[in-house]
């Protein structure tokens, strides 16, 4: 098992059994959920380059949203930037996020 970009609290990857682990993805607080989510997306694309992998061997999603009343933006975005290739399986529901600002958190787990 490998942990990278890690502190006390969390890894930002875990890879076992060539599968590929990310922490929850947020974007900046002072953006809409379409920007978040872009944000989001383009985290996690860097952190699988990073060790390898990319957006089209994204396995899961689970996207969090701090209102359902966003799942037709957040939906909007993710479909354009799934264009190129299939998406991942996904789930998505709402949630309270750690700070009162954020609109969307994802995580993702990958192949290698």
């Amino acid at each position: 098992m490998l942990k990278l970009n890690s502190n006390e609290r969390m890894s930002q990857i875990v890879i076992h059994n060539q599968t590929i682990y990310l922490s929850g993805q947020v974007g900046a607080v002072d953006e809409d959920v379409s920007a978040q989510t872009l944000t989001c997306l383009n985290k996690a694309k860097n952190l699988l380059e990073e060790v390898g992998s990319d957006k089209s061997k994204m396995l899961s999603a689970t996207v969090w949203l701090k209102s359902m009343n966003d799942f037709a933006a957040m939906n909007k975005v993710w479909d354009q930037w799934f264009e190129d290739t299939l998406p991942p399986a996904r789930a998505c529901g709402e949630s309270t996020l750690a700070h009162p600002d954020l609109l969307v958190e994802i995580t993702i787990i990958a192949a290698e």
